[in-house]
């Protein structure tokens, strides 16, 4: 025996107007009693569909520019009677009030309106009051109701329709929605009305499950990749390839956030969530690729690869010769992606550039950690504002390399140490616990390369000891931030090497 329950009298109430007059249609060619507010009235009356309007059912006129037209009792008495309750039954017959079976609402676009750079006054006016209400009455009595929130459920109404109603699991599922829809619907109020220049007393977030993966980190870990904050990699449109794993999208989100601390066309390769090669060329990515890949060429097999700029046959020619886990840019040109689709184990993802968020979170046990994201946006960020302790003037090129350095170097775990020459990485020493070894690290991966190149330090060195492994392998400039309490130690280390060092006032230590 079929538990549908019947749809004999249906309450709609819809902002967006998509596919109003097919549902309109469908409710009245199976006999619905259809009551309405507003413009949603007068839409379906133009149509010819018979409607009810509500202010004619309730007495009560819509005032205040809409403000208060289905707050009252009849419309809300309607909703919530529980259908299978006696003594709810008697009391709206006594008060000649007609229970509903379908409530059909969606909300006033606050979101899209405060996106849309809406003055505040606007904003207040699209934050929907009897909407939430009566979705919230209707999902709480989905016993007796069934409750559409979204014009993405019209297709299983009209199914329902002509199956002769709602199953009271669909009515479950479906006054679920409507949790979810109203708590993403306040929170993003609360969040906007909270707003400051200050990290906030109070926020929330809702996550929407994308996709599940395979496995977590291990193959035993589960996982689920979910979106809810602003445009990111989790946006990104996979044109190739084998589903992404956990670590594929972790050090693809690491490698497109080294590109994007670039200006120029840069290029930047990933294991681990750790660079195993940077390099910016003016020239283009296709030559970018390639210094970064010869930074390291045995960590980049198995890589994770990120450009900033469009790939291009010149770029994807090598790239296609040696194993490569994900690849992702802005755009591919059609040349590349056919070479580079021919490759079955790539996975290639197009993703928008994004503005990078102001903020970010890291789960901790029993709460999350929120800090401003790390930019390379500071005064101290500036060439122009280091200050140098050590050595005579430098060229031009070696300026470059230094600024090329101190902006890669934000992407490397602490301890960070970067070599660069030619704006690009030639060794790379990453998640020492003293960086002493993370400069050791570095000038083994450089090997003959380090002579001449610069060195970039994520934070200051706290003795003299790392400084001096780069000095005697070769390195000609050093920038650090500065800030140790023995700083006159390191900076006489330079200064008796006769080396160039420069102080940035600002660290961009990678901790996790």
């Amino acid at each position: 025996m079929s538990d549908r329950k019947s749809i004999r009298r249906a309450l709609v109430s819809v902002y967006d107007k998509e596919r109003l007059l097919e549902i309109g249609n469908a409710l009245s060619g199976a006999g619905v009693e259809i009551l309405s507010t507003g413009s949603t009235a007068k839409t379906l009356q133009a149509a010819g569909i018979t409607v009810t309007e509500v202010s004619a059912y309730t007495g009560f006129p819509e005032i205040m520019g809409g403000r208060v037209k289905t707050l009252h009792p009849r419309v809300h008495s309607g909703i919530l009677a529980d259908q299978n309750n006696p003594e709810h039954l008697a009391a709206i017959k006594d008060l000649d009030i007609e229970p509903f079976d379908l409530v059909i609402i969606n909300l006033y676009p606050f979101a899209a309106t405060i996106a849309s750079g809406a003055d505040f006054a606007e904003c207040i006016e699209q934050i929907d009051i009897g909407g939430p209400s009566m979705l919230r009455g209707a999902a709480k009595n989905h016993g007796s109701v069934a409750v559409i929130c979204r014009p993405t459920q019209y297709d299983q109404l009209l199914s329902a329709i002509k199956a002769g109603g709602f199953t009271q699991s669909e009515r479950k599922e479906l006054a679920l929605e409507v949790f979810r829809t109203t708590a993403e619907y306040d929170l993003t109020i609360a969040n906007w009305l909270g707003q400051s220049d200050e990290l906030p007393e109070w926020f929330g977030r809702i996550w929407h499950r994308e996709n599940v993966l395979r496995y977590g980190e291990n193959p035993h870990q589960s996982a689920a990749i979910y979106s809810g904050g602003p445009v990111g990699i989790v946006n990104a449109v996979q044109l190739h390839g084998k589903e992404m794993s956990f670590n594929n999208y972790t050090d693809a989100e690491s490698a497109w956030r080294a590109v994007l601390d670039h200006r120029d066309p840069a290029v930047a390769i990933m294991k681990h969530a750790n660079p195993c090669g940077i390099a910016v060329c003016a020239l283009g990515v296709a030559v970018a690729y390639q210094h970064a890949h010869d930074c390291d060429p045995v960590s980049a097999y198995g890589g994770v690869v990120a450009a900033n700029r469009k790939v291009d046959l010149a770029m994807a020619t090598p790239l296609s010769d040696i194993f490569t886990e994900v690849l992702i840019a802005p755009d591919y040109d059609e040349d590349a992606l056919e070479l580079l689709m021919k490759k079955p184990s790539i996975r290639i993802l197009k993703c928008a550039v994004p503005e990078i968020a102001p903020l970010e979170l890291r789960p901790v046990l029993g709460g999350v950690l929120l800090q401003e994201t790390d930019l390379i946006d500071a005064p101290g960020d500036s060439p122009s504002n280091w200050k140098q302790v050590s050595g005579g003037p430098v060229d031009e090129q070696t300026m470059k390399d230094l600024e090329f350095a101190w902006r890669s170097v934000r992407s490397v775990k602490s301890n960070a140490i970067l070599l660069a020459k030619m704006t690009s990485s030639v060794g790379i020493g990453m998640g020492q616990v003293n960086r002493v070894d993370s400069a050791k690290l570095a000038v083994d991966r450089a090997g003959e390369r380090v002579k001449g190149s610069v060195a970039a330090s994520d934070a200051f060195f706290p003795f003299a000891d790392g400084l001096q492994i780069l000095i005697d392998a070769g390195v000609v400039a050093i920038v650090q931030p500065g800030g140790s309490v023995r700083d006159e130690e390191v900076i006489a280390a330079a200064k008796k090497a006769g080396i160039a060092m420069f102080f940035t006032g600002v660290r961009h230590f990678s901790h996790a």
